[in-house]
């Protein structure tokens, strides 16, 4: 069964390969284009402020992941997809609804107190519901920051639009009120109502699918939750019948299996033997007409063919009718490019700002340890050193230490020996030993004094030298850690040049002056030279975007095909010419074979499941008489191929090194 997808490109990429695994085929149609929005100046205010962050889509989780790296708030999530998306994206505590908006609105009344400070709600700018207002009667603050724009489409995507003119869709799934409200304006201003009388409408809710009531769908049935894998489950419960249209279409959905829309028209009869494709019949080449018969041939059905086109002119889009009248590069709105100017003026300013706070604190520390180191030396320099030498005061105090005691000891040793009646010291003699012995004591007061003061200043000297050492460690320390921020720093601006590139490339933009920025941080790097080196080549004109590449492969295809079967003849040539203007050829990736139909075949599925190297390697292999139709669409598609490997072996040096700093 085809089944319409309206989501923005990154979701329904998630849904396309959920309905892929149950053997669907998924149509994927953008309503929305998600854009990133720079977050205000409060921001970080109110983030630190708040005790909890209202999540009420996947995308607000994103746009707050690439606003702050902050990922240890509490985050309340609306439903499981949000939840899941958030834990991807690092944030640690995350709380999911299971439900909608009212459901988020219980659980943050359940599990919050309003006294503990208010609530931010990240959104887009426009909003399904007022969190703010409903919970204001329970005495909560909630602040809002819009964080990213879902722009919408102005007309319908060219593959929503090719199934419904076609009849090719069984389903349709429809995600939100707004997108259900878009889709119902857009359909009904191209001009495709009655062409949705087959297809049963799938919504999230009741609410999603009101929009559509003035829609002739088939069926419309709500999910009975509002998460996606309800949706998913409502949609295996159709039967058959409800999605497949007739019986006769069950019975070739029965024998053929899911099918991809293709320019080749169906069996009329399934019980019948299956008809011969295209490729089997054997070409009948007629020479017998002659040159003339063929250049008759020719152009009879060269009018033919420009009479259908003028003839059915009213009936087609209005952008190839503008390009038939030769209006086409006055009728053609450019795409909104998105705002890189404004980014980069910002990241620039962010860096900048971050790379001088850090230079400043650098030099305020190393100025503080240099005055702490002179200081710590004058001391050392002021005081004695302490050295083995005995001190030149002390020594003369020793000395006259000794002369005293030699000199009391003298009269007692120079006096003979005693007569058997001695006499008594006289009064002066004893009056000078006193004198002396007091001189003694002051003199050895004195010295275990000048002792203690020299081990006092020792020990202050060896407590000094520590702390050198230790203000010297603190220093070294300091200076690796901030070398470690620098990188940091450097790394993740790197991360953020290589998003901006990777962006221009996507979208087919210039990207000279992302480039620039990446000039000075790829210096003494030389994976990063080679891969700036690699990029400088389309960076003034930019690349041709993927979109671009698969919108233009079908016109190069049936060129492609044309001239692989012409023949050198006049008239094979003339046939050829005519085959490039109306053919049939099979598409999808099931179209067995290695000719030049079954490899287009396989390069343009590859191309709509986003594979563009293996669609490229796949036109390489082309016979060689199909150059001339594929070399300037091949020449863009590996450019594009070069330009989006450097960009991202950038992000993966910037990662590398941004775990290296950490």
């Amino acid at each position: 069964m085809r089944v319409l997808i309206t989501r923005p490109e990154r979701e329904a990429t998630t849904l396309a390969t959920a309905l892929a695994e149950r053997g669907h085929v998924p149509v994927i149609a953008p309503l929305f284009r998600l854009e990133i929005l720079h977050p205000p100046a409060d921001f970080a205010a109110d983030l630190a402020e708040c005790q909890a962050i209202l999540l009420s889509s996947a995308n607000g989780a994103r746009a707050l992941a690439e606003a702050s790296e902050q990922r240890g708030k509490p985050i309340l999530a609306v439903g499981d997809t949000t939840a899941s998306t958030a834990e991807g994206l690092g944030f640690v505590s995350v709380v999911s609804a299971a439900g909608d908006g009212r459901a988020l609105a219980d659980l943050a009344r359940k599990r919050l107190d309003p006294k503990a400070g208010p609530l931010l709600h990240v959104s887009g700018v426009d909003i399904a519901q007022d969190f703010a207002a409903a919970l204001a009667p329970d005495g909560f603050e909630v602040r809002r920051v819009a964080l990213y724009d879902a722009r919408e489409e102005t007309a319908l995507p060219d593959s929503a639009r090719a199934a419904i003119e076609a009849r090719a869709l069984d389903a349709a799934m429809f995600f939100s009120p707004r997108a259900s409200e878009l889709f119902a304006r857009l359909v009904q201003q191209a001009g495709l109502s009655a062409s949705l009388s087959n297809v049963t409408a799938i919504g999230i809710s009741p609410a999603a699918l009101e929009p559509l009531s003035a829609l002739p769908f088939k069926a419309a049935v709500a999910a009975a939750h509002p998460t996606r894998q309800s949706v998913l489950d409502e949609f295996d419960r159709l039967p058959v019948d409800a999605v497949a249209g007739t019986p006769q279409a069950a019975a070739e959905a029965a024998v053929e299996g899911p099918s991809i829309m293709s320019d080749t028209p169906s069996s009329p009869d399934p019980a019948g033997p299956p008809a011969a494709s295209p490729a089997s019949r054997p070409v009948e080449v007629r020479r017998g007409i002659g040159v003339v018969g063929a250049f008759i041939t020719g152009l009879v059905a060269s009018c033919l063919v420009l009479a259908g086109a003028l003839i059915s002119l009213p009936y087609w889009p209005a952008d190839i009718r503008a390009l038939w009248q030769g209006q086409g590069s006055a009728s053609m709105t450019p795409a909104p490019a998105l705002d890189l100017q404004q980014v980069r003026q910002d990241a620039a300013a962010v860096a900048n700002a971050s790379v001088e706070a850090a230079k400043r604190e650098i030099s305020t520390r190393l100025d503080d340890l240099d005055k702490r180191v002179r200081a710590a030396t004058a001391a050392i320099a002021e005081r004695p050193a302490a050295s083995g030498a005995p001190d030149p005061a002390i020594a003369d105090l020793r000395s006259k230490v000794e002369a005293l005691e030699g000199r009391a000891t003298t009269p007692e040793a120079a006096t003979p020996a005693p007569a058997p009646a001695p006499s008594a010291p006289s009064p002066e003699q004893e009056k000078e030993l006193a004198t002396l012995r007091l001189e003694l004591a002051t003199m050895r007061n004195t010295v275990q004094t000048m002792d203690q003061t020299i081990a006092v200043q020792r020990e202050q000297t060896k407590l000094l030298a520590e702390a050198v050492d230790k203000a010297r460690g603190e220093s070294s320390a300091r200076n690796a850690g901030e070398q470690k921020a620098m990188s940091a720093a450097r790394a993740s601006a790197l991360i953020g040049i290589a998003a901006r590139l990777s962006a221009a490339v996507e979208s087919g933009l210039p990207f000279a002056t992302d480039l620039a920025l990446l000039t000075p941080l790829a210096q003494g790097d030389a994976k990063l030279t080679e891969s700036a080196t690699a990029l400088q080549a389309y960076a003034q004109n930019g690349v041709a975007s993927r979109a671009a590449l698969v919108a233009e492969f079908p016109a190069v295809a049936k060129a492609a095909l044309a001239d692989d079967l012409a023949d050198d003849s006049f008239g094979e040539r003339l046939l050829g010419k005519v085959r490039a203007l109306v053919s049939l050829r099979r598409v999808g990736n099931d179209v067995e074979g290695d000719g030049t139909e079954a490899k287009l075949a396989r390069a343009e599925a590859a191309l709509e499941a986003g594979d563009l190297a293996k669609a490229v390697a796949l036109v390489k292999t082309l016979p060689p008489q199909t150059a001339r139709a594929t070399a300037g669409w091949l020449s863009r598609a590996e450019a594009n191929l070069a330009a989006k490997q450097a960009a991202d072996q950038i992000s993966s040096q910037a990662v590398t090194l941004l775990g290296s700093a950490r």
